[in-house]
């Protein structure tokens, strides 16, 4: 069986800058940091840039750039930031994805995001267009080279979006299980309705009105919620375990297992759970499993 397991982190935060200042001004409740953005890039973005390993004596074994083994997003907004303020910070996700293009043979971890985090459903057809223009264009600008996905705020979506991500030539985009509610085989004229949840150990391709498609990857929600809420960031080898046990031995000889998350659960949410993200990772290579 030819299985594949991949982790998405969603990483964004809120501009909090005043606008008459173009800075943000101390937050007490972020404390003993400046404010949220310094409190959580030294809690979450900077740990998963440098991620330590430790061996059974609970010694630094390996430290690890968790960005260049992960398939990850960043709110462009959030990196104008950090480029600014954390640049050692923002390096280290740069290179996180150079990294990744020579691991995954050419296919960079990075991908692109709706530029302000704009609910496009609810969004006219121009902000459609001008939220993924500009956060195609911020990507092209920082990581030299062209997204192949795209994240949605909230995995929000509907046909019209889909139809502009494709004429930009965007590949794909990452969905929650609750919102596909049917899917036919490419050689079949009859529809399926998914009312107990769609496989998401396999990809999709959604067939647009204009002619165009566009792939969709829709991720465990379960194990979604297991590695938010459920303390399974305790312990990176259980993580990895519960990555694994969602292979069905009886499904198809090709799976792919994934999980999409908020990025800030790998160390803002959870402590150290950079280090369990990259125990994780380090795990199933190590054993390859």
């Amino acid at each position: 069986m030819d299985c594949l397991a991949c982790i998405h982190c969603h990483f964004y935060q809120p501009p909090r800058e005043n606008p008459w200042l173009e800075a943000i001004e101390s937050q007490e409740s972020a404390s003993p940091h400046h404010d949220w953005n310094e409190r959580i890039a030294r809690e979450c973005y900077l740990p998963n840039g440098a991620s330590r390993i430790l061996d059974s004596n609970f010694r630094i074994s390996e430290i690890v750039n968790n960005y260049s083994r992960i398939s990850f997003n960043f709110g462009p907004t959030l990196l104008s930031w950090m480029e600014q303020r954390l640049p050692q910070g923002y390096q280290r996700i740069l290179e996180g994805d150079r990294e990744s293009i020579r691991r995954f043979s050419g296919h960079g971890s990075a991908i692109a995001q709706a530029y302000n985090h704009s609910i496009l459903p609810l969004s006219s057809s121009r902000d459609k267009q001008t939220q993924i223009l500009w956060g195609l264009k911020d990507f092209q600008q920082r990581f030299k080279r062209d997204p192949e996905g795209m994240w949605l705020p909230e995995t929000a979506v509907d046909t019209e979006t889909l139809e502009i991500l494709s004429g930009e030539g965007v590949k794909f985009t990452i969905l929650a299980p609750r919102q596909a509610a049917q899917m036919r085989p490419l050689q079949s004229s009859s529809w399926i309705s998914l009312e107990y949840g769609i496989d998401s150990r396999r990809p999709y391709l959604c067939k647009l009105p204009s002619g165009r498609s566009i792939g969709l990857f829709f991720y465990d929600g379960g194990l979604a919620t297991a590695v938010a809420f459920e303390r399974l960031l305790y312990s990176g080898e259980n993580f990895a375990r519960r990555l694994l046990s969602r292979f069905d031995p009886e499904g198809d000889s090709a799976q792919l297992m994934h999980v999409a998350t908020d990025g800030e659960t790998y160390g803002h949410h959870h402590t150290h759970g950079d280090m369990a993200l990259a125990f994780a990772l380090h795990y199933i290579e190590a054993n390859k499993l």
